[in-house]
């Protein structure tokens, strides 16, 4: 009588903080797509796709594509990044290729070779413009 009603509450608690883990030494070629966030401290050569967080530790290599939410580095990437939030680079990170991000955290130490366009900043920039006339328009007037 009351375990239905809970178990589909707590079903939906579960899969938005599933956790996917790929384990130092495991090699995964082709594509990924999850609704719960990554730990990678293995190698992938493909495609990351996912709303959640990912982590990359100190072992953990990307080459390919990824796209979520958030990101921890301080593993390896090479290739094409899209994050609409945070990209977090820690001392040991190693990026290179196209990123397009958010927001942009790096620790000294970060090597980060990267073709980078901030898709937040443009949004502030665009309306910070718009203000400027008419700021320009009462001073003269």
């Amino acid at each position: 009588m009351f375990s239905d009603g809970k178990r589909g509450r707590g079903d939906a608690v579960e899969s938005s903080t599933q956790q996917n883990r790929i384990a130092q030494g495991t090699t995964i070629v082709g594509d990924i797509v999850s609704e719960g966030g990554f730990r990678i401290d293995g190698t992938i050569q493909g495609t990351i796709k996912t709303p959640g967080k990912i982590v990359v530790g100190k072992s953990g290599i990307i080459n390919g594509t990824l796209e979520g939410t958030n990101a921890d580095f301080e593993g390896r990437f090479s290739g094409k990044m899209k994050i609409s939030g945070v990209l977090s680079l820690k001392s040991s990170a190693f990026i290179e290729g196209e990123v397009e991000i958010g927001k942009l955290a790096v620790e000294p130490g970060a090597t980060f070779n990267a073709v980078c366009s901030m898709k937040g900043a443009v949004k502030e920039l665009n309306k910070g413009e718009q203000q400027k006339p008419g700021s320009e328009t009462e001073r003269s007037a």
